[in-house]
């Protein structure tokens, strides 16, 4: 078993180049509808996180995982009715083009939910 990428980048590097691409532009999707999220490896994947994980996503034998949480996934299950889903992940296929309007969409839906649900901080005196 290979040890986890240290970062994003690494990650993406362990790839094909044209698997890399479709990385780049699902990262670059959630860079912009996020661009305040922190970038780190969580789990052994790419990982999104502002108050809490926002968003993972990886490259597997036949598809791309996203994993927006159940909430993601129960909010958008109409638009993700024509790929498989799980309670907190969908699978994109590797043949097919990314819908990068709607993953833009869930993390938006998703960097919306995890402000709402942030804990305020407390003032030192």
């Amino acid at each position: 078993m290979k040890p986890a990428a240290k970062d994003t980048d690494a990650y993406i590097s362990e790839f094909p180049e044209d698997i890399q691409e479709k990385l780049h532009l699902i990262r670059k999707t959630i860079q912009q509808a996020a661009p305040e999220a922190v970038e780190c490896i969580n789990y052994g994947i790419p990982t999104f996180k502002i108050h809490g994980n926002l968003v993972h996503f990886a490259a597997y034998k036949t598809h791309f995982g996203f994993y927006p949480g159940a909430s993601g996934i129960a909010e958008f299950k109409k638009e993700l009715e024509s790929y498989n889903t799980s309670k907190g992940t969908v699978q994109f296929p590797l043949d097919k083009p990314l819908p990068l309007e709607l993953i833009s969409d869930i993390v938006i839906f998703r960097l919306d939910e995890n402000i709402r649900n942030a804990k305020p901080t407390r003032k030192k005196k």
